[in-house]
């Protein structure tokens, strides 16, 4: 007999096996955006990127502390959604868990246009709005087929990603120092940090704006909390997967940007022409060094796409399930996966993918800024909500308080004003400033639905709505 749940406690079927969570849980944190999107950053800063880098990285580690907290004494699929339900009332887990829904639906037409540039660019016969729909439709099939699918699909994507990161880090390492047999690059050692210009060429205001281009690369770490309601044993999970996420950031984005900076002067040209990471393997002298990263860019964006459909419909379906959302998405076929949900959630995703190839500076443009600055908005929840449900747990369940917030509440509090800054920033960046207020102006209008609807609709009957999962589990 197996000693493995058949179902989570939301009713899902527990699929998910430790090997499936620990890649989740590493390769979360690591997105396309960290290999598409740092040159920008170190254009902007030069070495100081490296701590825009570990600023962020800090946020994210003391954020991730306070979810790991909530989730490991309740693992459910709608994580911080629902504890904001419990912990800050009804409005505020309505008002995130569509925000981030909408996130990541967003997201799927991001990264599914991406991965079909890419694919395009190898096999031309096929137009780039029919690979869109080939990696759509094949990721919403392992998805829909078991959580089990999504779970190998994710080992293997995020694998890939976590292999070639090592194996970058430790060439480029050897290269750096000038002994790697057959590069090159003759090896700087750590003179490019500070021989052009200094350590902060641009002055330190611009590690200010390098947060602003970074943080949005590492959006998903989050994802893991969600995944764990799916196994045998969520609170192990969400214990093993927060306490490594230090060394996670450490290794794969500083260690990484660390490289980079280190091989190449900060203002060589290549690196904002061909991207960080293919303008150090071409240093190196990496042959075909471009087509290599396309394959780890479009292993990382399937690996988001991946992620992103089933954070959606995980989302969906805590909304369901607490009445939040219609009562299909609440629903779970007979292979334990919420079928509605995720259906729903990829047919928005392909109408912003055709929103994204028909207006794609107008309205889709507008689709990008209004939930550019949903992440920060996630991360500040978490942080109010984990300052409610401390004490809820402790005099609830306080045997289950076996991951705690360090240095709570005042780390807390500093997390927050942190994340304010970061919010209030970038309203001197004119694309930031976009982002923040088309943000802010779709979060009042959901706000607006959950209190509107909250009067309507009365007190929350908390019964049906927990029970509604394992109603509807097919026989």
């Amino acid at each position: 007999m197996s000693a493995q749940p058949a179902t989570s406690p939301d009713g899902l079927k527990a699929g998910l096996k430790n090997r499936h969570l620990s890649m989740i849980a590493i390769g979360g944190v690591i997105g396309a955006g960290l290999f598409v999107g740092s040159s920008a950053g170190i254009a902007k800063a030069g070495p100081g990127i490296l701590v825009s880098y570990a600023l962020v990285g800090l946020m994210v580690v003391l954020v991730m502390r306070m979810l790991g907290e909530m989730a490991a004494a309740n693992p459910t699929s709608g994580s911080f959604s629902a504890y904001a339900d419990r912990a800050l009332g009804r409005w505020a887990g309505f008002s995130i868990g569509w925000l981030y829904w909408f996130f990541w639906v967003v997201v799927l037409a991001v990264e599914a246009t991406a991965g079909a540039k890419i694919l395009e660019g190898w096999w031309p016969a096929v137009p780039q709005w029919g690979w869109a729909l080939i990696v759509m439709l094949v990721l919403t099939a392992a998805n829909l087929a078991s959580v089990s699918s999504y779970g190998e699909f994710e080992f293997w994507f995020a694998g890939i990603k976590v292999v070639a990161i090592i194996a970058f880090i430790v060439i480029g390492g050897l290269a750096v120092f000038g002994v790697l047999p057959g590069s090159d690059n003759e090896g700087a050692g750590l003179s490019h940090l500070t021989d052009h210009s200094g350590f902060l060429p641009n002055g330190p205001g611009a590690i200010l704006t390098g947060i602003l281009l970074v943080v949005f690369s590492f959006m998903g770490s989050e994802i893991v909390t969600l995944a764990a309601g799916e196994s045998a044993d969520p609170q192990r999970a969400v214990s093993k997967a927060t306490n490594s996420v230090i060394w996670r950031i450490a290794v794969f984005y500083l260690g990484s940007i660390f490289v980079v900076v280190t091989l190449l002067p900060w203002d060589a040209k290549s690196i904002t022409k061909d991207g960080s990471y293919v303008a150090a393997l071409d240093s190196i002298g990496i042959p075909h060094a471009g087509q290599v990263m396309n394959v780890i860019v479009l292993t990382a964006v399937l690996s988001c796409l991946n992620s992103g459909l089933y954070t959606a419909s995980r989302m969906a379906f805590s909304l369901g399930r607490r009445g939040d959302a219609p009562a299909a998405f609440a629903k779970i076929n007979g292979r334990g996966v919420p079928q509605t949900a995720i259906l729903g959630s990829v047919v928005f995703g392909f109408v912003a993918v055709w929103f994204n190839y028909q207006w794609p500076d107008t309205i889709f443009q507008f689709l990008l800024n209004s939930s550019g600055a949903v992440a920060l908005f996630v991360w500040l929840v978490i942080c109010f909500t984990q300052l409610r449900m401390r004490g809820i747990i402790q005099r609830e369940n306080p045997d289950k308080l076996v991951v705690r917030m360090w240095g709570f509440p005042y780390l807390t509090w500093a997390t927050i004003g942190m994340i304010s800054f970061v919010l209030l920033y970038m309203l001197t960046d004119k694309d930031g400033r976009d982002q923040v207020l088309l943000s802010t102006l779709v979060a009042v209008l959901v706000v607006g639905v959950a209190l509107v609807r909250d009067r309507i609709a009365g007190p929350k009957p908390v019964a049906p709505a927990e029970n509604a999962s394992k109603e509807s589990v097919a026989p």
